[in-house]
């Protein structure tokens, strides 16, 4: 059974920082491309930042400079590092794993104040 367990989330004043993680049971990790999505009421889920098994990284326009994913595959999990927070960060952020399938975590909340 797959299961991806995000935490992390909360609160945070615009400027501010958290860190997101996401453990990944019941795949291959070491193979598996990993994600980072965020969905706000009312409009699709989209894309933040993903990194390939090789390491590979890709970040949507609006978080370059501020976001960074990373993965340790010693641990199963990857992260997502956000500084400079901004009000439009906020939303529920999701995990997201492809191997042989795609899934995705319960989401973890994260709200900007400005």
């Amino acid at each position: 059974q797959v299961q991806l367990v995000e935490s992390g989330g909360g609160l945070v004043q615009a400027g501010g920082s958290l860190r997101l993680s996401c453990v990944a049971s019941g795949i291959s990790f070491r193979v598996a491309h990993m994600g980072w999505y965020r969905q706000v009421p009312g409009k699709q889920r989209e894309l933040v930042a993903v990194i390939t098994s090789g390491g590979v990284t890709r970040y949507v326009d609006s978080v370059k400079g501020r976001f960074t994913i990373s993965r340790d595959n010693a641990k199963n999990t990857v992260y997502l590092q956000m500084n400079s927070l901004k009000p439009e960060d906020t939303g529920v952020y999701y995990c997201h794993a492809e191997n042989w399938g795609a899934y995705w975590g319960q989401g973890t909340q994260v709200t900007v104040s400005s």
